[in-house]
């Protein structure tokens, strides 16, 4: 009986025994685990820092030669989008600072967005015209240049285009839907409560009161006269007079050309290069930076691993 009773618990100790030091293992694996990936990680960054090709506190080129910058707009303009005028406003901002910089190019491929983000823009433009008086200022048009994008073109002192660039729009829009009609008809009732007169303008399930559209209109006519400034005090006496020219049309760049609104063609390079006559091109669009990519997929499952490991532990 006592045999048995030995023999079990000889049993049940090195069954204990075996247990302990899987666990010890499988703590020592999570270990050397994080380590490798925290030392990868490191070597990565350091591989950056040493390797590339611009000055990560500047976004400008290292070889300290003359180069023209170049900051692109891409996209919809707004505060959401990579085309937001933070972003945009720091690359021309370092543009601007650099000692090598001989000129600016905006290279601007929109079809508009905000008209306050391009607003922010374009004042921008205009304070850096004035404190760098001989960093001259160049917007190219690409694909299109249309409403927020022209907006912001026309801080430029010229502007180039290709000519079959979309050009212009210079309006302002406001739209909606309005389901009054559909909702009578399946027998739906509105019920909307507000405490303010106004407060429910633009419900799209309540009908349109003659008031609340003349008020949107005028709205609207502000927005464009202050848009149609902002192009004749960019464009001065080259805007050819034209009645199409502030109704929201688009043209090609060919044609804008003859109309004032742009005043050649030619890509980045073309101005570069036959312009400014310094060919050399320096990015100093502002980008995502490297090292937060880095972070965010080796060091997020870096750190996930050691949170785990620490959890391991107790």
């Amino acid at each position: 009986m006592n045999d048995q009773k030995s023999s079990r618990d000889w049993h049940e100790k090195t069954l204990e025994e075996l247990v302990f030091a899987s666990l010890k293992e499988s703590r020592r694996a999570r270990r050397w685990s994080v380590f490798f990936k925290l030392l990868m990680f490191a070597y990565l960054v350091l591989l950056l820092v040493l390797w590339s090709p611009v000055d990560w506190l500047e976004g400008a080129s290292s070889v300290g030669k003359d180069h023209t910058a170049l900051v692109d707009i891409s996209g919809v303009i707004s505060a959401e989008s990579k085309a937001n005028a933070d972003d945009i406003v720091s690359g021309l901002r370092k543009a601007f600072k650099d000692k090598n910089t001989r000129a600016v190019i905006i290279r601007i491929n929109s079809p508009g967005g905000s008209p306050v983000q391009a607003g922010y823009v374009n004042d921008e433009i205009n304070r850096l015209k004035e404190k760098y008086p001989d960093i001259p200022v160049y917007a190219v048009l690409v694909d299109v240049a249309a409403s927020g994008g022209y907006y912001i073109a026309v801080g430029a002192d010229e502007i180039y285009a290709d000519k079959g660039s979309i050009v212009g729009s210079i309006g302002v829009l406001m739209n909606g839907f309005g389901f009054v009609d559909t909702m009578k008809a399946v027998g739906i009732e509105r019920r909307l409560y507000t405490a303010g007169e106004h407060k429910g303008m633009l419900d799209p399930f309540s009908p349109v009161k003659p008031g609340d559209r003349a008020h949107v209109q005028t709205l609207l006519d502000e927005m464009h006269q202050q848009f149609i400034n902002v192009v004749k005090k960019g464009r001065g006496d080259r805007l050819q007079d034209d009645p199409d020219l502030f109704s929201g049309m688009f043209w090609s760049g060919e044609t804008s050309v003859k109309l004032g609104l742009v005043d050649g063609l030619g890509s980045a390079s073309y101005v570069a290069r036959e312009i400014v006559g310094v060919e050399k091109l320096v990015d100093f669009t502002q980008k995502e930076d490297v090292l937060a990519r880095l972070a965010d997929r080796i060091g997020a499952s870096a750190s996930l691993s050691f949170m785990q490991n620490i959890g391991g532990l107790r």
